[in-house]
């Protein structure tokens, strides 16, 4: 008699332990994000060190790997396709919080309408953190050029028998879609000059074979101050905190011109909300730091600190904007 009450035992203690499994694993993911982050974490800028993007990302990475505890390593992957290549490998990282990318307008709004297949979708395959600031460029013409302001070039280029020229830094840039957007809403017909970057753009400007360009803030400062170009307005809605007495091309006959590069912080898609929402709370310390406020306003930009559900709302708003603009524009898909 004493067999059945074996087999008895054994049913209930496998009962018992498939009762008292989720008990013991559940807290487990709870335990991983707790004790996040428990080594390095990589940040990807999927472009060469030295522009924009790379001074944004260090801006704010010693601020949070102090916070953290953990050291954050930037990693620059200059894979091609305007940052789109090394995106897209984060997008199909692990998702535990220790590998993100410094996404930017290019890479989340324009670069998915400007290349055929980037191999992700802004809005699905990542976990938005924050967003780090955003940067307006500049509408800047040849000191000698005749327009003193956005409506007298406007009223030159309506008047011209030809396509006037304006240069930018490169096809399918933000600097290059704000020049397309401007013709847009001016109703004129431009000539685009695409230069091999900002630096090749201001020095033919500063040499008079460009008349007009847009161009980014930090890059055009030297030749501003110099007094090779002018600076008739800035891109942005709002007036830039480093050049407060420029007007904006919204004020300047283009009502709701906004044409700004954001940069923020993505993580891929699956990331723990507990992992993301303490990677936001660094990020929006950082952010309030005077320090980094100073660097992010002298490199042109304007420091935006959001939430994760700001930051994916801003990366919605861009991309429905730019798909509009390039499909308007009639530019195909490289």
């Amino acid at each position: 008699m004493t067999k059945p009450v074996a087999s008895i035992t054994a049913v209930a203690l496998v009962a018992l332990s498939a009762f008292l499994a989720p008990v013991v694993f559940a807290p487990v993911a709870t335990a991983a994000a707790d004790d996040y982050p428990s080594r390095p974490i990589v940040l990807v800028i999927p472009l060469p060190p030295g522009g924009t993007n790379d001074i944004m990302a260090r801006a704010v990475s010693d601020k949070m790997s102090a916070a953290l505890g953990q050291r954050i390593v930037i990693e620059n992957r200059n894979a091609g396709g305007s940052g789109t290549v090394g995106t897209r490998e984060v997008a199909h990282a692990a998702p535990d919080g220790y590998t993100l990318v410094l996404g930017y307008t290019s890479t989340l709004a324009t670069g998915p309408h400007l290349y055929k297949d980037v191999g992700y979708d802004p809005r699905k395959d990542f976990a938005p953190i924050g967003l780090i600031a955003s940067a307006p460029a500049l509408l800047l013409v040849h000191k000698d050029y005749p327009a003193h302001s956005v409506g007298e070039l406007i009223a030159i280029m309506k008047n011209a028998k030809e396509p006037v020229q304006v240069a930018t830094p490169g096809a399918g840039t933000v600097n290059y879609l704000a020049s397309v957007l401007f013709a847009q809403q001016a109703k004129v017909t431009v000539q685009q000059i695409v230069e091999k970057g900002s630096n090749p753009l201001i020095t033919d400007m500063m040499g008079g074979f460009v008349k007009i360009g847009f161009n980014p803030i930090p890059v055009s400062r030297a030749a501003l101050d110099g007094g090779y170009v002018r600076a008739l307005a800035v891109t942005s809605a709002q007036h830039s905190t480093l050049m407060p007495q420029l007007p904006t091309l919204a004020e300047s006959g283009l009502p709701g011109f906004d044409a700004t590069l954001t940069y923020g912080l993505l993580a891929p898609a699956g990331t723990p909300k507990p992992i993301v929402d303490r990677l936001n709370k660094e990020l929006r310390a950082a952010l309030a730091d005077p320090e980094v406020k100073k660097r992010i306003i002298n490199e042109g930009g304007e420091p935006a600190p959001t939430s994760p559900q700001d930051h994916a709302a801003a990366i919605d708003r861009e991309e429905k904007k730019w798909s509009a603009v390039i499909r308007d524009a009639g530019i195909e898909p490289q």
